[in-house]
């Protein structure tokens, strides 16, 4: 199959615009704003706090916001919520940026990427044919995680030279772009859309319960990064540990994402993987090791190498996993099931931040760091040992 069919849809191209834009604004002000925080507070508990502020918008409109990319015009839906994060950089660039302020602002852009999540995600099959999807999930993979390289850096820079206020001002343009890529994306007529049924908002929950494979890969993902992510920590290795300033905050923050872009060009003009189960578990396993490896090291080269490894082992576990509930979920529900992977992912990526703040905070960034990579390591020995479906999982994306 040609590689870059995708490319010939005039709406994947807007929709991948938009999640890049939406990708890379969201990347800076991850590093602008963990830079305000830990200068004015010095408090790892205050970094791993963002987390949880983050988090807790999807895990209350979650369900809810799945139902609604179910019932309603998918288009509108991201329209709207990319103006209220739009309205919430406004604030950021023009407010005093006190710590509730910031957490407040942080606050209204979960809950507005929680709503929008679903949607964004439940449109790439209305924007490509159904043989062109799993190209579509890893070239969608790929401008993530170029969005991701560039951001931290770009950020980095600018917050070395300039002080994090245009960093502000810079991501409001993106998300104004991001806001016209949306709005250009045609209306779906009532009858184009395959109808909702009249399932109850946790249909997506009943769904990925009775389907052990899709159950077991997104409960592996969620609890190995819950455990074995060090981003909320950044901030306290390169000023502390590392000495590396902004500009080196920004090219660690990059690093995953370095490492998952050649990953993911390498996925997206490869042919299909056949023990896709193996090679996810052993993905995370080498997640887990590579973060043990940054947790030790004291040198930046080697930091930043074994960062860049664990953009590459998550990249697999990513596409993987997006191709495995695109192409197996119906679409009348894939809202709601989207919904709930993205329970999943925020409550690994947000509360694995809020586990590593306490845990830094309580036995040092080191112990916090080093311990999750275990963690993260004897998850898959017990998924290896106790999921055959996912162990015996075959035929991943073409």
């Amino acid at each position: 199959m040609d590689a870059y069919l995708p490319f010939r849809s005039r709406d994947y191209r807007l929709l991948l615009a938009g999640n890049f834009l939406s990708v890379l604004g969201l990347q800076m002000l991850s590093v602008a704003v963990g830079w305000d925080l830990y200068l004015a507070t010095k408090s790892a508990v205050v970094l791993g706090n963002v987390g949880f502020v983050q988090v807790a918008p999807f895990l209350l409109f979650a369900l809810f916001a799945g139902q609604m990319a179910d019932r309603y015009d998918r288009r509108l839906i991201l329209v709207i919520t990319q103006g209220l994060l739009l309205l919430s950089l406004v604030i950021l660039a023009f407010a005093d940026r006190k710590v509730w302020i910031i957490y407040t602002c942080l606050f209204l852009s979960a809950a507005a990427r929680a709503f929008q999540s679903p949607a964004r995600m439940a449109m790439l099959p209305w924007v490509v044919p159904r043989e062109a999807l799993g190209k579509a999930v890893a070239w969608n993979s790929s401008a993530q995680e170029i969005a991701s390289v560039s951001g931290p850096a770009l950020a980095g820079v600018m917050i070395a030279v300039t002080g994090s206020v245009p960093v502000y001002l810079t991501l409001g343009g993106f998300a104004a772009a991001t806001l016209v890529c949306f709005a250009m994306l045609p209306v779906r007529k009532p009858e184009a859309v395959e109808k909702a049924p009249d399932v109850p908002i946790t249909e997506g929950l009943r769904f990925l319960w009775n389907n052990k494979l899709i159950l077991a890969a997104s409960s592996l993902d969620m609890f190995a990064v819950l455990f074995g992510g060090a981003t909320a920590l950044l901030p306290v290795y390169a000023v502390d540990i590392l000495h590396a300033g902004p500009t080196g905050l920004g090219w660690l923050r990059a690093a995953p994402s370095i490492g998952a872009v050649g990953m993911a060009f390498v996925l997206a003009n490869s042919k299909k993987i056949a023990a896709a189960g193996k090679v996810l578990l052993l993905c995370v396993a080498g997640f887990g090791l590579a973060t043990i490896v940054f947790g030790l090291s004291r040198s930046l080269a080697l930091s930043f190498l074994a960062l860049v490894l664990t953009g590459v082992f998550d990249n697999v576990s990513v596409v993987l996993r997006q191709s495995l509930i695109q192409t197996r979920t119906p679409d009348s529900i894939k809202g709601r099931v989207m919904a709930v992977n993205g329970i999943f992912i925020n409550c690994s990526n947000q509360l694995g931040a809020v586990e590593s703040g306490w845990t830094a905070g309580w036995f040092g960034p080191v112990a916090s760091v080093v311990g999750g990579g275990l963690a993260s390591i004897g998850i898959v020995a017990l998924y290896w040992a106790k999921s055959p479906q996912l162990r015996e999982w075959r035929e991943g994306p073409t």
